[in-house]
């Protein structure tokens, strides 16, 4: 293997060079001071003294630099080339460092960019590529004033929204009702044939073929029928889309089927997805697109991912990475308030798998499947169920319980009765138990219970009148033991998934009162610009309230899919911005859980009134390795290869376990460069000039939360006992 001298010897090509005179002609000081530094020190001492004597003329950047200042509104105030400003200072004091690279297998992966641009200045080697100095030269662009961040106004973001129609376009629904019919034509000959054969669906021998057709649309709105009649391999999802997946991703998909990647699509989800492009929405369902087809480096890693979170990881009768001892498989856990339950019923699969899914690395292990006879709970599951209630019962922070998959929907009607009356009797005994408590030693009630599903998007059919009776049921007795918010937490990628049906869906699951969030998974295909914003008009003209704007987590697996942090801080300042509500609606917002009936007409009003295009009530971030949810970092290094390097701390307007401020600021290496990113975007039909600015986004700040997703406030104070906690030996002072 090459050592560090060795990479650094090598030759920078010829694209590079014109790259290295672009940046030289451009910055007179930087050339003088890299041409005359006879060794590394005088190089990073020279630009250190001329980039801090800018940054010294505003007391707030340089206080910013030293750490002495943080939070969204403290990054606003920064001018455009004082982060510039920043970042080179970053990457001075971080020369040399190396971090562990989970995308390449745990390789180490070194960054010191202004000795390798001095190396490429003046010597013609350093062995970077293209990607690091085409950063370096936007870099100092940003530093001297040569660029500035792009002046987005409302009627710019509005032309951008408009190249996405939703599903609930006319247009696009009729295109729906055409995909519909050929995948029934296709199950029909199936059937006839004997290769789908199936007890409960199947046709009486005098059916004529329009007799078999309605048949099939009264099965299209039975959730059974589209889960016994998934997808589960590449020749039948190639034949199902009309034979349009080209010839190089059927290679990859056969790939995916060869290393054991699970396929299953639903016929419903299926008929999403365009086979004859219109003309009016051409690209507008890569996102979609990109959940069924794999890609070459998911084909690549499977059977190597890695647990991206550490909490994932856990060992029986030892703390996580989190510092919580739970109990088993069942529950995962970062937060004080809240921790995730993952029932051993058909919840443990989905109605579909996305290529980018945060539990991959679960189905990888086997844990997560798709053989939905056999994870039918077994008889040992109630008594399981009675000691996990006991988990949150006897804790004395939990008061919020997610429960999640899997798909919490994807249990049957039964199961999931059987979940929340468990939770139900838990809170209540919770509720006694606090009675016999003194003041300041009570603990945490349950106030919030939440469902993870995909299928208002993957599988809306699933959302029954008697789901719904479930759902209200729950909520009507658990409102009166003082159980406040009922929140069903889904995943619309893209406003094409938007249909009718969704709809409909929502407004069922909104009329048991429950509110509806959308945690969006932000991949290359949703950030392309206006597209998130679209989703969250669309979203709020529906009734879903945008909750979490989620950078895709993982290694090399998600390369296809990771839109860079750069992306996810541009799209938060210069396009959600404009969906900022006003503090003075906070008080209205906080009264949609109390009355979900009319909570699209709420939102109406509030975007009428402020004149917003949006409800941007979502925070952007990432989910981080021990560090829970953040877009708080800073850049401090950047790869050869022109991967950046980031240094994320935590979210400080959350609570956290005791062990977060032991554990340090977690840091990462990207796993494609901005400008890799961007040649991703123009092959999908963008212009990158439209994201010119992105180069400049080095710092991320996490938002605060919208008041409605704060918790309520107890009439009486919380123990400040932590139980179930344990502080490894090597995290205590």
């Amino acid at each position: 293997m090459l050592t560090l001298e060795d990479l650094d010897k090598i030759a920078i090509n010829a694209k590079c060079h014109k790259l290295v005179y672009k940046i030289m002609k451009e910055n007179p000081v930087l050339e003088e001071i890299l041409m005359n530094a006879e060794n590394e020190v005088e190089v990073l001492e020279g630009i250190r003294h001329w980039v801090m004597k800018s940054l010294k003329k505003s007391p707030h950047a340089l206080n910013y630099y030293k750490h002495q200042v943080s939070g969204i509104e403290a990054l606003r105030k920064l001018k455009w080339n004082e982060i510039a400003a920043i970042r080179i200072l970053d990457y001075i004091d971080n020369a040399g460092i190396i971090v562990d690279d989970w995308n390449f297998r745990l390789q180490k992966t070194y960054s010191n960019p202004i000795i390798l641009l001095w190396l490429g200045v003046k010597k013609g080697i350093g062995g970077s590529k293209n990607y690091f100095f085409e950063d370096m030269l936007y870099l100092f662009r940003q530093f001297s004033g040569k660029t500035k961040p792009l002046k987005i106004n409302k009627e710019i973001l509005e032309e951008w929204m408009e190249r996405y129609p939703s599903g609930l376009d006319p247009r696009i629904a009729k295109l729906r009702l055409e995909n519909r019919e050929r995948i029934i034509d296709k199950f029909i000959n199936k059937i006839d044939n004997g290769i789908k054969r199936d007890p409960k669906y199947k046709f009486n021998a005098k059916m004529t073929l329009e007799q078999k057709r309605e048949k099939m649309r009264e099965w299209w709105d039975d959730q059974l029928f589209h889960l016994r009649f998934a997808i589960r391999n590449p020749d039948d999802l190639n034949e199902m889309l009309d034979y349009s997946i080209d010839p190089d991703h059927m290679k990859t998909l056969y790939a995916a089927e060869k290393a054991g990647i699970p396929f299953f699509i639903n016929p419903y989800f299926l008929s999403l997805l365009y086979v004859r492009v219109p003309y009016f929405a051409i690209g507008g369902d890569q996102a979609i697109r990109d959940y069924v087809l794999y890609t070459r480096q998911l084909v690549d890693e499977f059977g190597q991912i890695k647990a991206w979170e550490k909490e994932d990881t856990v060992e029986e009768g030892k703390p996580n990475a989190a510092g919580w001892l739970i109990p088993g498989h069942n529950i995962h856990r970062r937060y004080p308030e809240v921790a995730i339950l993952i029932p051993d019923t058909v919840g443990r699969a989905c109605g579909g798998l996305c290529s980018a899914c945060q539990r991959m690395y679960g189905f990888q292990n086997g844990k997560l499947n798709f053989n939905l006879e056999k994870l039918k709970p077994k008889d040992t599951w109630k008594s399981r169920l009675k000691n996990l209630m006991e988990y949150f019962e006897k804790d004395s922070q939990l008061k919020d319980i997610l429960v999640t998959g899997g798909d919490a929907l994807m249990s049957s009607d039964k199961s999931l009765r059987e979940i929340l009356n468990a939770i139900y009797e838990m809170a209540k005994r919770k509720k006694q138990a606090n009675r016999k408590r003194k003041p300041g030693e009570k603990y945490a009630e349950l106030i919030r219970v939440r469902l993870g599903t995909k299928l208002p998007v993957y599988l809306p059919q699933r959302i029954t009148p008697e789901l719904v009776s479930i759902l209200k049921e729950f909520k009507e007795k658990a409102s009166v033991i003082g159980i406040k918010q009922f929140v069903i937490q889904t995943h619309f990628e893209s406003p094409l998934e938007v249909t009718l049906e969704a709809r409909k869906g929502v407004e069922r699951l909104l009329s048991a009162g429950w509110l509806v969030t959308n945690q969006l998974v932000y991949t290359t295909a949703v950030s392309k610009r206006g597209h998130t914003a679209k989703l969250r008009q669309v979203l709020n003209d529906i009734g879903v309230l945008p909750y979490y704007t989620f950078s895709v987590k993982g290694y090399m697996e998600n390369f296809h899919h990771f839109a860079t942090n750069a992306r996810a801080v541009q799209e938060q300042m210069e396009e959600k911005h404009f969906g900022t509500m006003p503090a003075k609606y906070d008080d209205l917002v906080k009264s949609f859980p109390e009355d979900t009936n009319n909570v699209v007409k709420k939102i109406n009003r509030i975007r009428e009134e402020a004149n917003l295009p949006f409800l941007a009530m979502d925070r952007s971030v990432i989910n981080l390795p021990g560090v829970g949810k953040s877009l708080t970092y800073r850049v401090i290094g950047i790869t050869r290869y022109g991967r950046r390097i980031l240094e994320f701390d935590h979210d400080k307007t959350r609570n956290h376990s005791p062990i977060i401020e032991k554990m340090g600021k977690v840091r990462i290496a990207e796993s494609k460069a901005v400008g890799d990113y961007l040649r991703q975007l123009e092959e999908m039909g963008e212009d990158p000039m439209d994201y010119d600015s992105i180069f400049g986004y080095s710092i991320g700040e996490t938002e605060d939360r919208t008041a409605l997703y704060e918790y309520p406030q107890y009439d009486f104070e919380v123990t400040n006992e932590i139980t179930n906690l344990e502080i490894p030996e090597d995290q205590q002072n």
